[in-house]
Protein backbone atom coordinates (compact mmCIF):
# COMPACT_ATOMS: atom_id res chain seq x y z
CA UNK A 1 0.00 0.00 0.00
CA UNK A 2 2.66 2.69 1.39
CA UNK A 3 6.41 2.30 -0.01
CA UNK A 4 8.84 4.53 1.78
CA UNK A 5 11.87 5.03 0.33
CA UNK A 6 14.87 7.00 0.70
CA UNK A 7 12.96 9.38 2.58
CA UNK A 8 14.30 12.31 3.66
CA UNK A 9 13.32 16.35 5.05
CA UNK A 10 15.56 18.92 5.61
CA UNK A 11 15.51 22.42 7.11
CA UNK A 12 18.85 24.12 6.48
CA UNK A 13 21.19 22.18 8.41
CA UNK A 14 18.50 20.07 10.47
CA UNK A 15 17.36 17.08 9.34
CA UNK A 16 13.97 16.46 10.80
CA UNK A 17 12.88 12.96 9.36
CA UNK A 18 15.22 10.08 7.32
CA UNK A 19 13.36 7.43 6.90
CA UNK A 20 15.57 5.22 4.43
CA UNK A 21 12.84 2.25 3.88
CA UNK A 22 9.52 1.58 5.24
CA UNK A 23 6.88 -0.51 3.81
CA UNK A 24 3.03 -0.75 5.12
CA UNK A 25 0.96 -3.24 3.33
CA UNK A 26 -2.54 -3.11 2.46
CA UNK A 27 -5.09 -3.91 5.51
CA UNK A 28 -2.46 -2.88 8.71
CA UNK A 29 -2.76 -0.58 11.15
CA UNK A 30 0.04 1.05 11.55
CA UNK A 31 0.45 3.42 14.50
CA UNK A 32 3.25 5.78 14.99
CA UNK A 33 4.65 7.20 18.30
CA UNK A 34 7.52 9.81 19.43
CA UNK A 35 7.92 12.78 21.26
CA UNK A 36 7.31 16.18 20.26
CA UNK A 37 9.44 16.87 17.07
CA UNK A 38 9.74 13.40 16.67
CA UNK A 39 8.62 13.67 12.70
CA UNK A 40 5.43 12.30 13.35
CA UNK A 41 3.43 14.67 11.37
CA UNK A 42 6.46 15.46 9.09
CA UNK A 43 6.15 12.00 7.84
CA UNK A 44 2.09 12.29 7.72
CA UNK A 45 2.18 15.79 5.76
CA UNK A 46 4.68 14.11 3.10
CA UNK A 47 2.53 10.94 2.82
CA UNK A 48 -0.05 13.27 1.77
CA UNK A 49 1.92 15.53 -0.57
CA UNK A 50 1.37 18.66 2.11
CA UNK A 51 5.17 19.15 1.80
CA UNK A 52 8.03 18.10 -0.57
CA UNK A 53 10.87 15.99 0.75
CA UNK A 54 14.52 17.14 0.78
CA UNK A 55 14.69 14.03 -0.84
CA UNK A 56 13.31 10.10 -1.62
CA UNK A 57 9.48 9.96 -2.42
CA UNK A 58 6.57 8.17 -1.01
CA UNK A 59 4.55 5.76 -3.16
CA UNK A 60 1.18 5.00 -2.38
CA UNK A 61 -0.84 1.64 -4.19
CA UNK A 62 1.85 2.21 -6.79
CA UNK A 63 1.78 5.78 -7.56
CA UNK A 64 4.51 8.69 -6.08
CA UNK A 65 2.16 11.24 -4.37
CA UNK A 66 4.21 13.96 -5.73
CA UNK A 67 4.00 13.16 -9.05
CA UNK A 68 0.33 12.28 -9.68
CA UNK A 69 -2.87 12.50 -7.81
CA UNK A 70 -4.62 9.26 -8.57
CA UNK A 71 -3.93 8.38 -5.15
CA UNK A 72 -5.85 10.89 -3.64
CA UNK A 73 -9.38 9.15 -4.43
CA UNK A 74 -8.45 6.13 -2.43
CA UNK A 75 -6.97 8.14 0.63
CA UNK A 76 -8.06 10.45 3.44
CA UNK A 77 -6.82 11.86 6.33
CA UNK A 78 -7.79 14.24 9.66
CA UNK A 79 -4.44 15.71 11.32
CA UNK A 80 -5.37 19.02 12.73
CA UNK A 81 -8.49 21.59 12.44
CA UNK A 82 -7.49 22.56 9.49
CA UNK A 83 -8.76 19.61 7.69
CA UNK A 84 -12.35 21.28 8.96
CA UNK A 85 -14.35 24.33 7.77
CA UNK A 86 -15.27 25.92 10.73
CA UNK A 87 -18.01 27.92 9.16
CA UNK A 88 -19.87 25.00 7.77
CA UNK A 89 -22.13 23.16 10.26
CA UNK A 90 -21.13 19.66 10.61
CA UNK A 91 -23.98 18.40 8.37
CA UNK A 92 -23.02 20.54 5.50
CA UNK A 93 -19.66 19.55 5.97
CA UNK A 94 -20.12 16.19 5.82
CA UNK A 95 -22.29 16.48 2.60
CA UNK A 96 -19.28 18.22 1.35
CA UNK A 97 -17.21 15.40 1.44
CA UNK A 98 -19.15 12.79 0.24
CA UNK A 99 -19.85 14.84 -2.73
CA UNK A 100 -16.42 15.15 -3.40
CA UNK A 101 -16.77 11.48 -3.53
CA UNK A 102 -19.49 11.15 -5.19
CA UNK A 103 -21.67 10.04 -2.82
CA UNK A 104 -25.38 11.43 -2.72
CA UNK A 105 -27.13 12.99 0.49
CA UNK A 106 -29.28 9.88 1.24
CA UNK A 107 -25.99 7.78 1.16
CA UNK A 108 -24.05 10.26 3.61
CA UNK A 109 -27.17 10.48 5.48
CA UNK A 110 -27.25 6.27 5.57
CA UNK A 111 -23.48 6.44 6.92
CA UNK A 112 -23.83 8.65 9.71
CA UNK A 113 -26.56 6.34 11.42
CA UNK A 114 -23.41 4.18 12.41
CA UNK A 115 -22.28 7.28 14.49
CA UNK A 116 -25.06 7.79 16.46
CA UNK A 117 -23.36 6.58 19.14
CA UNK A 118 -20.29 8.58 18.81
CA UNK A 119 -21.76 11.89 18.34
CA UNK A 120 -24.13 11.46 21.41
CA UNK A 121 -26.51 13.54 19.81
CA UNK A 122 -24.05 16.06 20.00
CA UNK A 123 -23.04 17.18 16.90
CA UNK A 124 -25.91 17.00 14.00
CA UNK A 125 -28.73 18.90 13.54
CA UNK A 126 -27.89 21.25 16.37
CA UNK A 127 -27.40 24.38 14.20
CA UNK A 128 -23.77 24.36 15.56
CA UNK A 129 -21.20 25.97 13.53
CA UNK A 130 -17.96 23.65 13.54
CA UNK A 131 -16.03 26.78 14.81
CA UNK A 132 -18.71 26.42 17.19
CA UNK A 133 -18.25 22.90 18.88
CA UNK A 134 -15.94 21.98 21.31
CA UNK A 135 -12.63 20.91 20.44
CA UNK A 136 -13.70 17.22 21.48
CA UNK A 137 -16.80 17.45 19.18
CA UNK A 138 -14.73 18.62 16.05
CA UNK A 139 -12.24 16.22 16.78
CA UNK A 140 -15.41 13.33 16.19
CA UNK A 141 -16.26 15.54 12.90
CA UNK A 142 -12.87 15.05 11.32
CA UNK A 143 -12.35 11.62 12.37
CA UNK A 144 -15.55 10.94 10.61
CA UNK A 145 -15.26 12.94 7.81
CA UNK A 146 -12.29 11.31 6.96
CA UNK A 147 -13.94 7.88 6.16
CA UNK A 148 -16.70 9.10 4.19
CA UNK A 149 -16.07 7.89 0.58
CA UNK A 150 -14.56 4.46 1.61
CA UNK A 151 -11.15 5.26 1.50
CA UNK A 152 -8.57 2.60 1.35
CA UNK A 153 -5.99 4.80 3.36
CA UNK A 154 -6.77 6.68 6.37
CA UNK A 155 -4.42 9.29 8.01
CA UNK A 156 -5.05 9.89 11.48
CA UNK A 157 -2.83 12.31 14.07
CA UNK A 158 -3.48 12.17 17.59
CA UNK A 159 -7.37 11.14 17.15
CA UNK A 160 -7.87 10.94 20.62
CA UNK A 161 -6.45 14.33 21.89
CA UNK A 162 -9.58 16.57 23.76
CA UNK A 163 -12.04 13.24 23.82
CA UNK A 164 -13.56 11.95 26.82
CA UNK A 165 -12.97 8.59 28.60
CA UNK A 166 -16.21 7.38 26.94
CA UNK A 167 -15.63 8.86 23.22
CA UNK A 168 -11.78 7.29 23.49
CA UNK A 169 -13.29 3.77 23.88
CA UNK A 170 -15.70 4.05 21.21
CA UNK A 171 -13.36 5.42 18.70
CA UNK A 172 -10.59 3.02 19.94
CA UNK A 173 -13.55 0.16 18.83
CA UNK A 174 -14.37 1.96 15.50
CA UNK A 175 -11.03 2.17 14.33
CA UNK A 176 -10.49 -1.48 14.73
CA UNK A 177 -13.66 -2.94 12.82
CA UNK A 178 -12.38 -0.72 9.80
CA UNK A 179 -9.43 -2.75 10.15
CA UNK A 180 -10.62 -6.21 10.70
CA UNK A 181 -14.07 -6.37 8.90
CA UNK A 182 -13.39 -3.68 6.43
CA UNK A 183 -9.50 -4.38 5.24
CA UNK A 184 -9.11 -0.74 5.44
CA UNK A 185 -5.13 0.62 6.00
CA UNK A 186 -5.01 2.75 8.91
CA UNK A 187 -2.42 5.11 10.27
CA UNK A 188 -2.44 6.51 13.39
CA UNK A 189 -0.19 8.85 15.37
CA UNK A 190 -0.40 9.36 19.20
CA UNK A 191 1.45 10.29 22.18
CA UNK A 192 -0.85 7.78 23.82
CA UNK A 193 1.42 4.96 24.27
CA UNK A 194 -1.77 2.67 25.42
CA UNK A 195 -4.05 3.79 22.76
CA UNK A 196 -1.92 2.92 19.94
CA UNK A 197 -1.53 -0.13 21.24
CA UNK A 198 -4.83 -1.28 21.53
CA UNK A 199 -5.54 -0.24 18.13
CA UNK A 200 -2.32 -0.93 16.00
CA UNK A 201 -1.13 -4.39 14.81
CA UNK A 202 2.41 -2.66 14.01
CA UNK A 203 3.97 0.31 15.55
CA UNK A 204 6.77 2.64 14.53
CA UNK A 205 8.57 4.81 17.27
CA UNK A 206 10.29 7.94 15.66
CA UNK A 207 13.43 9.45 17.43
CA UNK A 208 14.37 13.01 16.09
CA UNK A 209 13.50 11.74 12.79
CA UNK A 210 14.86 8.22 12.57
CA UNK A 211 13.22 4.78 13.54
CA UNK A 212 14.47 3.09 16.30
CA UNK A 213 11.72 0.71 16.65
CA UNK A 214 9.77 -1.03 14.30
CA UNK A 215 7.90 -3.69 16.52
CA UNK A 216 4.14 -5.95 15.54
CA UNK A 217 2.09 -5.69 18.44
CA UNK A 218 1.87 -8.45 21.16
CA UNK A 219 1.00 -8.76 24.95
CA UNK A 220 4.86 -7.31 25.93
CA UNK A 221 4.56 -4.36 23.45
CA UNK A 222 3.37 -1.62 25.62
CA UNK A 223 5.94 -2.82 28.09
CA UNK A 224 8.69 -2.36 25.71
CA UNK A 225 7.30 0.99 24.47
CA UNK A 226 7.43 2.31 27.96
CA UNK A 227 11.33 1.30 28.26
CA UNK A 228 11.71 3.06 25.33
CA UNK A 229 10.43 6.27 26.73
CA UNK A 230 11.85 5.37 30.30
CA UNK A 231 13.96 8.30 31.11
CA UNK A 232 16.07 7.54 34.84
Amino acid sequence: MLEINNLKKQYGSAIVLNIPELNIPKGQSFGLVGNNGAGKTTFFNLILDLIRPTSGYVMNNGVKVNESEEWKYKTSAYLDESFLIGYLLPDEYFYMLGDLRNWSKEKVDSFLVDFDELFNGEILETKKYIRDLSKGNQKKVGVVGALIGDPELILLDEPFANLDPTTQIRLKKLLVKIVNDEKKTVLVSSHNLNHVTDVADRIVVLEKGDIIKDLHTNEQTLKELEEVFNVE
